[in-house]
Parts: C-alpha cells; sequence; structure tokens
C-alpha cells in the first residue's frame, strides 16, 4: 500500500511517497523514509508523529494513503509567548487578508 511521509521547515519542505506492507506502523514509515539526505539533523526515531494533523502513537497502524508527519520541536512554547506580550503590552501580528 502506498503512504506518504511528511517533514518540513520553514524554508524546505519534503514528501516521501513509500511503499509498504499492510500493518505498518507510523514510526516503521518514518523510519524508512530516506529523510536524512535532505534533513541530516533530524532525530526521525525521536521526534513526534502526526497522521494529517492529527498525534498519534508509534504504534498507529497506518492505512492505504496516510500522510506520516514528523514534528520539530517547539522552540517557543505558545503559552509562554502569549502571556510575555500580555506583559510587555505588545499588541499581536495581524495578518494581513486579501478581500
Amino acid at each position: 500500500m502506498l503512504v506518504e511521509v511528511a517533514y518540513a521547515l520553514a524554508e524546505k519542505q519534503r514528501i516521501y511517497l513509500l511503499e509498504v506492507e499492510p500493518g505498518t506502523t507510523a514510526r516503521e514509515a518514518a523510519m524508512r523514509a530516506p529523510i536524512q539526505g535532505d534533513f541530516p539533523h533530524v532525530d526521525v526515531a525521536g521526534s513526534d508523529l502526526g497522521v494529517f494533523g492529527k498525534a498519534v502513537r508509534d504504534d498507529h497502524i497506518l492505512r492505504e494513503g496516510d500522510r506520516v508527519e514528523i514534528y520539530r520541536a517547539l522552540i517557543a512554547d505558545p503559552k509562554q509567548v502569549r502571556k510575555q506580550r500580555a506583559a510587555a503590552g505588545k499588541p499581536k501580528k495581524r495578518v494581513k487578508r486579501s478581500r
């Protein structure tokens, strides 16, 4: 069956298409993807995983067409950033929306 494994940085993203056996887990698929060639710094074995944006455990069994996402560690805790912004009295960054 075919599944995808995805990893992304702000400036570079890759999706790897893999053919795996039924019963393959999310971690097994992530480990089989050739990520180290494009992202040598990534600790695939220790990274959190998700399938289509939802966190999954390592033993999550994949289905045909699933996309395994390898998540990066957060640089800053979003809750702390909001608290610091509020304490400093800084307004939130606004996103311009086109109409």
